[in-house]
């Protein structure tokens, strides 16, 4: 196998053989490929893309450049979500524990920042203590005792996504279909689902901008996953503004606490929170419909036991037993936390939520090359949902930086993300379709 053949062959638009497929994913999971052939790639798929049996087989060999998982002893069913990656995106923290509370088990595989979005695994480290890459041994004691665990990828577990991954990152190939389809879905094969349920953002803070593009992802990755055997739909969700009122690590970690504790609710979190919920019970068969399982993931959120699965996850990786209960005692918090007034009285009317996930990034809360430190404390919190009166001055966010130059740039950046008008916004449903 010659690496630059296969890229050449990909960037004039051939189609690829599975072997040739197989073999050069094999050469970079054993770290026979430079970044440079690794990032050629990519942009040659991002160009030319690939067909159904091309992304199948880039799927098929990521997946089995590493183990599999097995949980032949745990008698509940294997379920899982994905995102496509959002700004203000902390559903997958709320919800594993939420589902794991109902019955199912979820061995949630998730990934770091990618471009302008959050990553799961970046926000879980702002954890004191919390490991995100523990053993298989521990990984599956916590998924059995616990309900659910939150990690992310190890060195055995689809090893040639995670170099691809850091890679599309930093070489602008984040949003291409069949490069996203092979990486969501080969971490879920190897991770041994039964059933998946997906998140397709759309919208101007999404990867897929465009309604009908995000539809195509959407067919993609289901048709992907059912041929692979694993029962999965998926969820096309509204990102033209941040899905929580935080965006940033610490503060989306709070965020998260404060929902399982009770004490507070974003309306559009709660919505997307549920719906999925729902759809995970009904797809496994522990529920009967809809209603029945959104009843059933209330209650676990209302009676407790959420929250309970998610400090008993926490506590077995190493984090505070007591994160939920004393936030304050564990989280770090900026030393400059600045609010940003509204420019002129209003309403909301739209934001640039692309340009906040840069602004966080800007702050030291993402990373610009893979081998970046990310400060977990920096962010936004308390931001106002489009469809809000506002009157100058009042605050529409506040900003949680590591200085005052990084906070006042921020509040400007974050003021011109906004637009605020005379008249009131028709806005779009959080939830657009189901696939």
């Amino acid at each position: 196998m010659i690496p630059q053949e296969i890229i050449r062959r990909k960037r004039d638009g051939d189609e690829l053989d599975a072997a040739d497929i197989r073999s050069f994913i094999a050469a970079l999971a054993a770290g026979r490929l430079s970044e440079g052939q690794i990032g050629a790639f990519a942009m040659a798929v991002w160009f030319k893309g690939m067909s159904r049996a091309e992304t199948v087989a880039l799927t098929l060999a990521m997946a089995d450049s590493g183990g599999r998982l097995q949980w032949a002893d745990i008698d509940r069913p294997i379920a899982d979500k994905h995102s496509t990656g959002g700004v203000g995106d902390n559903v997958s923290l709320m919800l594993a524990p939420i589902a794991a509370a109902c019955g199912l088990a979820v061995p949630m595989i998730s990934g770091r920042g990618l471009g302008h979005t959050g990553g799961t695994l970046d926000k879980l480290e702002s954890i004191p203590g919390y490991m995100i890459t523990p053993d298989a041994d521990l990984f599956h004691k916590v998924v059995k005792e616990a309900g659910c665990a939150i990690i992310g990828q190890t060195g055995t577990l689809a090893p040639a996504d995670g170099r691809l991954y850091a890679v599309r990152d930093v070489t602008a190939t984040v949003d291409s279909i069949p490069l996203i389809t092979a990486s969501i879905l080969s971490k879920k094969l190897a991770a041994g689902l039964e059933t998946l349920v997906l998140d397709v953002k759309v919208g101007n803070g999404a990867f897929m901008a465009d309604r009908g593009q995000a539809e195509i992802l959407a067919q993609s990755l289901v048709e992907v996953a059912n041929g692979a055997g694993v029962k999965t739909s998926a969820l096309i969700t509204d990102m033209n503004q941040p899905l929580a009122d935080s965006a940033g690590n610490a503060v989306e970690m709070r965020n998260c606490l404060d929902f399982l504790a009770g004490r507070k609710r974003d309306t559009r979190l709660d919505i997307v929170v549920f719906a999925f919920a729902a759809e995970m019970l009904v797809k496994s068969g522990v529920a009967a419909s809809p209603d029945e399982a959104e009843g059933m993931a209330r209650q676990a959120l209302s009676s407790g036991k959420a929250a309970e699965v998610f400090a008993r996850m926490v506590s077995m990786l190493g984090g505070p037993a007591d994160l939920i209960e004393n936030p304050d005692r564990y989280l770090v918090r900026a030393p400059v936390e600045k609010p940003v007034p509204a420019a002129r009285s209003g309403w909301l009317s739209a934001c640039d939520a692309r340009g906040i996930g840069v602004s966080v990034i800007d702050l030291g809360g993402g990373r610009r090359h893979p081998a970046d430190r990310i400060d977990h404390r920096v962010g936004f919190s308390d931001l106002l949902p489009l469809g809000t009166r506002v009157t100058a001055g009042e605050p529409i966010a506040l900003i949680h930086a590591a200085d005052d130059v990084a906070a006042e740039r921020a509040a400007a950046a974050l003021a011109a993300h906004y637009r605020i008008t005379d008249d009131r916004p028709e806005l779009t449903p959080v939830i657009a379709g189901l696939i």
